[in-house]
């Protein structure tokens, strides 16, 4: 995130939109540079979603279907992301510190710029190419 103010958690945090589209279809939604934090998309389908430059920060995308979404630039601090379908999804410059990521399907993403620290990506489903960038700038702990 940028230092001039385009940060999605910058603002009052009582501004916050929360949602509960769990289980919903909202393929193809535009949520673009909203704060949603705390909402839940439990097994939601957002595929070809616009996502950008939003606050999901706490969220649950458990199992959500978020194929070939476009979430750049946006916050996904502590979200719960296993089992999500992220294949071909846009997530550069994007922030997914402290998510769970076990079982999700991050095959194709654009996230080789997003920081993923204190992230479980290495339980997740990736491409070997995002898979060597990730262990080379956010190594997995030591056990």
């Amino acid at each position: 995130m940028s230092s001039s103010g385009d940060d999605p958690r910058d603002g009052p945090s009582d501004t916050a939109d929360v949602l509960d589209w769990s289980f919903q279809n909202r393929a193809g939604a535009l949520l673009r540079g909203g704060r949603h934090r705390g909402s839940t998309f439990r097994r939601a389908i957002l595929d070809g979603a616009d996502l950008t430059e939003a606050d999901f920060t706490d969220c649950d995308f458990r199992r959500a279907s978020m194929v070939e979404a476009d979430l750049m630039k946006s916050a996904f601090d502590g979200a719960d992301l296993r089992g999500a379908d992220l294949r071909k999804a846009r997530l550069n410059l994007s922030n997914f510190r402290n998510c769970q990521l076990a079982g999700a399907d991050l095959r194709g993403v654009r996230g080789k710029y997003a920081i993923w620290q204190g992230s479980d990506w290495w339980n997740a489903t990736l491409d070997e190419g995002l898979e060597k960038a990730l262990a080379k700038k956010w190594p997995r702990p030591d056990p």
